[in-house]
């Protein structure tokens, strides 16, 4: 009765795994079932339904797309402010490229030498001029305070200096070039757009001139009211892409983190700039030092070249356990179609932007599913050879391996995560395509592999010795 019901059981979870595979492969590839239904609506007459398609999501190098980088300015600002200041910058961009509906855009900070840079890479854009026009619109806003006389002075007398420097034709030293770009009567404070709630279109009360009011978040209500505080009776600034657009006295302490930005703006301007703030006001101001566009054509050949040494690798593994362990490798073949079904369905439906470097880990992941079956068969093997039954080699073969396949996959899925989390880019696509085909390939070679044999066990089977390896 215990072995009937193991037979049983072991149909149930093999019907299981087919239908799942057969949706899975349906999802990854629905032409198959939606040509399939076209058919058989056109010849029967009957209305079943297409299967819905999910697309992959493909990264820049196989979709083509635009890169950019961009180079901070940190003129005015101080450097205990820069790595704060750059991660608003970030936050800011993400937004607003994502307001113009770009799918999945890669945006990086870099450090190197003192600069600060920004990498932006758009999927899926081809216009190079487009691309910058969506990060070039995203104005930079900022807070000032007046500098005390002695130090606006200082500065006056420092940038004469520089610039008569510069009339003679004499080379400049960097903080020469610096200074003359530093505003001489206003100092940067942290109230940036960094901590900009909203942006809305008002009026004056009395004059009935349209500008602009502003509201912080809490954070920036805090630090706008410590500011106020310490500025009453004095005027601050409010910087737009780093010039002065009102300079107003401050006449009390003020809560609650409500500003307002007036000057002789038309209707529409103040419009456009309550909705460009409101997409995104930077910390600080950035320039484009370079830009590059990956076409199409390249990144689908890309992308072909890569399927095909896919399909080149995945048919010479398969052709190898087959020559090798016979029926067994047979089986682990069609285990390993389930595992690609399974694994490119979970990148769909996560979605994973899939990179060359990411399918560069999917490969890899593939490798290690074979390789679980091959410490199993070998298991089997050695059981064989000792005249043990068939059922009890294929135990004890997953019950003697499964030890060595654990411990391999937890040292790799370590190192995945530990990427994924230090690394950026490209290597972080690899580590999660690799982690997750890890996760699979396990769920393959002790599941799937393990129903596919047992379910051709039988009185027949065990006296074909040879075809067990």
């Amino acid at each position: 009765m215990a072995g009937f019901f193991s037979k049983k059981q072991t149909r149930i979870s093999l019907w299981l795994i087919i239908l799942i595979a057969l949706f899975l492969g349906f999802l990854d590839y629905p032409v198959i079932w939606n040509r399939s239904v076209d058919y058989l609506n056109q010849k029967l007459g009957l209305t079943l339904p297409h299967f819905f398609n999910l697309p992959f999501k493909l990264g820049l190098d196989l979709q083509g797309g635009t890169h950019l980088v961009y180079e901070a300015d940190f003129t005015n600002f101080e450097s205990a402010d820069y790595d704060g200041a750059m991660a608003g910058v970030k936050e800011v961009i993400e937004r607003r490229i994502n307001l113009f509906g770009v799918a999945e855009p890669v945006v990086q900070i870099n450090k190197s030498g003192g600069h600060y840079r920004l990498i932006v890479e758009l999927a899926g854009v081809k216009d190079v001029h487009q691309a910058i026009k969506m990060i070039g619109q995203t104005p930079s806003l900022d807070f000032r305070e007046k500098r005390d006389d002695s130090e606006t002075e200082n500065i006056l007398a420092d940038q004469k200096e520089a610039l008569e420097k510069k009339k003679k034709g004499l080379p400049l030293s960097k903080d020469e070039e610096k200074i003359l770009l530093v505003d001489p009567y206003f100092k940067p404070t942290k109230l940036t757009g960094r901590y900009l709630e909203k942006a809305e279109l008002g009026f004056d009360s009395q004059t009935y001139k349209p500008l602009v009011n502003l509201q912080f978040n809490e954070e920036g209500a805090k630090i706008f009211e410590e500011l106020t505080q310490k500025n009453v009776g004095k005027p601050l600034a409010i910087y737009l892409d780093g010039a002065p657009i009102s300079t107003p006295v401050v006449r009390e302490v003020i809560s609650g983190g409500r500003a307002q930005i007036t000057g002789k703006f038309s209707l529409a301007e103040a419009k456009q700039l309550a909705t460009r703030l409101n997409a995104g006001a930077l910390p600080v101001p950035i320039k484009l030092i370079s830009q590059a566009s990956v076409g199409a054509s390249l990144g689908q050949d890309s992308l072909q070249k890569s399927l095909k040494a896919a399909l080149y690798g995945l048919l010479a593994v398969c052709l190898f356990m087959i020559l090798y362990y016979r029926l067994p490798g047979f089986l682990a073949c069609l285990a390993l179609f389930v595992y690609l079904v399974i694994v490119l369905a979970i990148f769909k439906l996560i979605p994973v932007t899939l990179t060359l470097a990411g399918i560069a880990g999917f490969l890899l992941s593939l490798g290690m599913a074979v390789d679980a079956n091959v410490l199993i068969f070998e298991r089997m093997k050695e059981e064989l050879r000792q005249n043990r039954n068939l059922v009890g080699s294929i135990e004890e073969g997953f019950r003697r391996a499964w030890p060595a396949i654990r411990d391999g996959n937890i040292s790799t899925l370590i190192t995945c995560l530990i990427l994924y989390i230090i690394a950026t880019g490209m290597v972080k696509g690899f580590a999660l395509t690799l982690g997750i085909g890890v996760l699979v390939s396990m769920f393959s070679a002790i599941i799937v592999t393990k129903s596919f044999l047992l379910w051709c066990v039988g009185k027949r089977t065990e006296k074909w010795k040879g075809v067990w390896g």
